[in-house]
């Protein structure tokens, strides 16, 4: 059993195990604790929760001092990718988008680079939205179309074979007797020839 007698000891004790205890391990818990170390402006604090590769790329630019967030469903699509929706209430505006981690030496990290990409793209989902409905509206009012269309069509196709036909009859007609394609009358030469 070990004896420990020294109050520093069993201080500096407690303090590893609380300390080791503390870290995030979920996906929730690291966006959680990625965000909120931001938003209190400890860059360095909130590196540590980012991928190796993506740590470069975390200003205090990218959240204002004192935002509220908010951890929404958690999706994991295998063991080393998880997305995790995330609400960020700033300047009176609420900002919703997906934050991405990774599994980095058995640990959750956010994808900074990933994240940052689903933020820029939250202003376009209004758009995109209505991109689509316009599509729909546009798809819904072809198809009802369409019968119209090949209803014109049909009767396009039965005028023009009409005329064809009319065409062709036309070809078939004996020549005009008055007009004798075989001897064409002669010229005269113009004037001053030899």
């Amino acid at each position: 059993m070990l004896s420990i007698k020294s109050p520093v000891l069993f201080a500096g004790l407690f303090c590893v195990f609380l300390l080791c205890g503390c870290e995030p391990t979920t996906p929730e818990a690291v966006t959680t604790k990625f965000w909120q170390t931001l938003a209190q402006g400890e860059l360095e604090a909130s590196k540590t929760q980012v991928t190796q590769a993506t740590q470069h790329l975390v200003t205090l630019k990218d959240i204002d001092n004192h935002s509220i967030i908010s951890i929404g469903a958690v999706t994991l699509s295998d063991q080393t990718n998880a997305l995790v929706v995330t609400t960020i209430n700033r300047n009176k505006k609420s900002v919703t988008f997906d934050t991405v981690l990774l599994k980095e030496k058995d640990s959750w990290k956010v994808d900074f680079a990933q994240t940052h990409t689903n933020i820029a793209m939250v202003p376009f989902d209004g758009i995109v939205k209505k991109l689509e409905e316009l599509g729909d509206n546009f798809t819904k009012g072809l198809e009802e179309s369409v019968p119209l269309i090949e209803k014109e069509m049909e009767n396009f196709g039965n005028e023009l074979k009409g005329q064809l036909d009319e065409f062709g009859r036309s070809l078939k007609k004996p020549p005009n007797p008055s007009q004798n394609l075989n001897n064409p009358k002669p010229t005269k030469p113009p004037p001053n020839t030899i």
